[in-house]
């Protein structure tokens, strides 16, 4: 599966039962074979991201399911720069990291959907381990 289908399989997953952090967790399962249990705990763990973290307080779910999948991958070595590079690159896509920014819930200017956070949390992933 190409990362361009990982990143439409993810916004399948949030538009069928999965917050953010559990579709962009669950596609990048899939891209990296993460085992089934593995994967199951994830999804438990992502399951109070919804609306971002702290019902939107916080950061986008979607960049936090693509840390968590950065932290298997790395086997937790080395893991920060990954994490600093995802951010950086979210934020540079989407203009925000914290989720009610992202939904201009108090400029009134919505600089990235749900759908597009999803997606390019999948970009960055795939750019933060491809390209470095």
């Amino acid at each position: 599966m190409t990362f361009e289908e990982t990143k439409e399989k993810a916004v399948f997953y949030k538009h069928n039962g999965s917050n953010c952090a559990q579709a962009v967790v669950k596609a990048l399962a899939e891209q990296l074979e993460i085992a089934k249990e593995q994967l199951d705990l994830l999804v438990k763990m992502t399951s109070g991201f919804a609306a971002g973290m702290g019902s939107m307080e916080a950061t986008c779910g979607a960049l936090i399911g693509a840390n968590l999948i950065a932290g298997l991958k790395m086997d937790g070595q080395g893991t920060l720069s990954k994490s600093r590079q995802l951010i950086s690159g979210f934020k540079q896509k989407c203009g925000a990291v914290v989720c009610k920014d992202l939904k201009g819930m108090e400029s009134g200017k919505m600089l990235c959907g749900c759908d597009d956070c999803i997606r390019n949390a999948v970009e960055v992933f795939d750019k933060a381990f491809t390209i470095n």
